[in-house]
């Protein structure tokens, strides 16, 4: 399916922070774009504040000045709903409430040519319902912008029951010619992103409530560790906690009280409190005068240990910590291998031993689980880092029996390595092993039940939230058995449905145990 000709035009209703990005964009693409919004005045402004974007664009060198100077010829605004009759896509992007949009398309439906395309840019509406009282439903889809418009690559175009597919290849292809990532998504409560990114959410919440750490250092962890551009508590204080908060809410409504989706009483406290985060000057940090200065937990000095070693259970390929080991040995240690611990379970994953101390990646449980399943009672696990070669922080957890002799020996093990190593208290899965774990089982839930495919939502959680990596291509990078593994073993700890396993998981794993992947390589 081709794109809509540049020569069409684009109507774009509602004027604020959204509607004016996609006006931008469009317009920027070459088309002639009208720009409506009920408040007086405020079309007209918004394109005045356009213009001056494009000519920051062009002070930086990133737009020719003719470029700009006919882009923002190409805007209009215009004062009613019926100078956009002329318009082959309308794109709404106004207040999001059912009712309000319901209205709007009704009006659009005896305005537009019947060829029109008519496009929401909800966020969290069923684009089934806004279709469902016009007279041709299946001209309708969802085009969901990511703000800033202009900035953030991805589309989500979302088809509803009724959406023709034509319709939604049309404006997937025009997404594209505007110069963004689109992907399609069927219409189910939080489409792809909202609903594949609670987890970074709620896991943090969860992991501060049962104090693992304090926020600033889970922060850290997660950027530092894990590659994530902005921690969850930092995000999270970012978007406004009354936001994020109603969102969370919005899905777990939806989805009739799925526990995954169930919000954190510590959120709802900050909600109370009206610590809302930046716009507040107060959330899970403090903001503006007297702010002060975040401090991230880190271990002291620990002394060197002279020999580290590596064991490896044929049953388990070695794919994870090959890169730990790598690490290793650039920092000049020579790691010698040597057979797993006696009484290991079969499929135990690969240990690193320095001084007595006996440390694995986390699969899920807690050290002190670990290490009385192992009969080893100088146990640590660390967490899941995303770039062994780069990362500049690694967490640590160890058992409740653990020497302090054999823990110190691991710290200085990944002190030598180049890392800055933090303790977090013992919970099961430890922080971006759970977090990313559960994003990996989401998005397959989502591909599972047809709400996107598997390089939609990696594409989308990429693109939409700048993840560092898609969370099946994560899986795909950790393995899925050890995904796998590690739900099964969150599972059982909290013995909640929070943390079933997604069938396509299970599938992928019962297919091929130990080297499923949802990607070709």
């Amino acid at each position: 399916m081709e794109a809509l000709a540049r020569e069409s035009v684009v109507a774009v209703i509602g004027s604020g922070a959204m509607g004016s990005g996609i006006a931008q964009v469009a317009a920027s693409s070459g088309h002639q774009v009208r720009l409506f919004d009920t408040r007086a005045g405020a079309a007209a402004n918004a394109i005045v504040e356009i213009g001056k974007v494009y000519a920051k664009l062009v002070e930086k060198g990133r737009m020719g000045a003719a470029e700009a100077d006919l882009a923002r010829e190409r805007l209009q605004a215009v004062n009613t709903l019926g100078e956009v009759k002329d318009a082959a896509l309308v794109v709404e992007a106004i207040v999001e409430n059912l009712d309000a949009k319901r209205t709007l398309f009704a009006q659009l439906e005896d305005i537009v040519d019947a060829r029109a395309i008519l496009a929401t840019n909800t966020s969290s509406i069923s684009v089934t319902a806004i279709a469902a009282q016009l007279r041709h439903p299946e001209r309708l889809v969802g085009m969901h912008f990511f703000n800033p418009v202009p900035l953030m690559a991805l589309v989500e175009v979302v088809s509803g029951l009724a959406t023709d597919k034509a319709v939604a290849d049309t404006v997937y292809a025009t997404a594209q010619a505007w110069g963004k990532d689109p992907v399609h998504a069927k219409s189910t409560p939080g489409f792809i992103v909202n609903r594949v990114a609670r987890p970074y959410y709620a896991e943090a919440l969860r992991l501060l409530q049962e104090g693992a750490a304090d926020a600033p250092t889970l922060d850290a962890v997660m950027r530092e560790c894990g590659g994530f551009r902005m921690g969850p508590f930092e995000l999270m204080d970012l978007i406004g906690h009354d936001v994020n908060f109603s969102v969370t809410q919005s899905v777990h409504a939806a989805y009739y009280g799925d526990q995954r989706f169930t919000p954190s009483v510590l959120q709802q406290e900050l909600v109370n409190a009206g610590f809302l985060g930046r716009k507040s000057g107060r959330g899970f940090y403090r903001y503006g005068a007297d702010a002060g200065k975040s401090t991230v937990q880190t271990e002291p000095h620990a002394v060197r240990p002279q020999t580290v070693g590596i064991s490896i259970a044929r049953e388990v390929t070695s794919s994870v910590l090959s890169p730990m080991e790598a690490r290793l040995s650039s920092a000049g240690f020579t790691v010698a291998h040597r057979e797993p611990l006696q009484g290991a379970e079969k499929h135990e994953a690969p240990a690193l031993h320095t001084n007595g101390a006996a440390i694995f990646l986390t699969d899920g449980r807690t050290a002190t689980e670990r290490a009385a399943a192992n009969n080893h009672p100088n146990t640590v696990v660390y967490d899941l880092l995303f770039d062994h070669a780069k990362a500049t922080r690694i967490a640590l957890a160890r058992a409740d029996q653990c020497g302090e002799e054999a823990y110190q020996a691991a710290v200085g093990l990944f002190q030598a390595a180049g890392f800055e190593v933090t303790r977090l208290d013992d919970v099961p899965g430890m922080a971006v092993m759970r977090t990313v774990a559960m994003l990996a089982n989401e998005a397959a839930d989502a591909v599972n039940q047809g709400v996107c495919s598997a390089i939609a939502v990696d594409i989308a959680m990429q693109k939409g939230v700048n993840y560092p990596r898609g969370p099946l291509a994560w899986a795909d990078t950790v393995g899925i058995h050890h995904i796998v593994t590690v739900l099964a073993n969150l599972a059982a700890t909290y013995g909640e449905d929070r943390y079933r396993v997604s069938p396509l998981l299970r599938r992928k794993l019962a297919a091929n145990p130990f080297g499923a992947r949802f990607h070709a390589q």
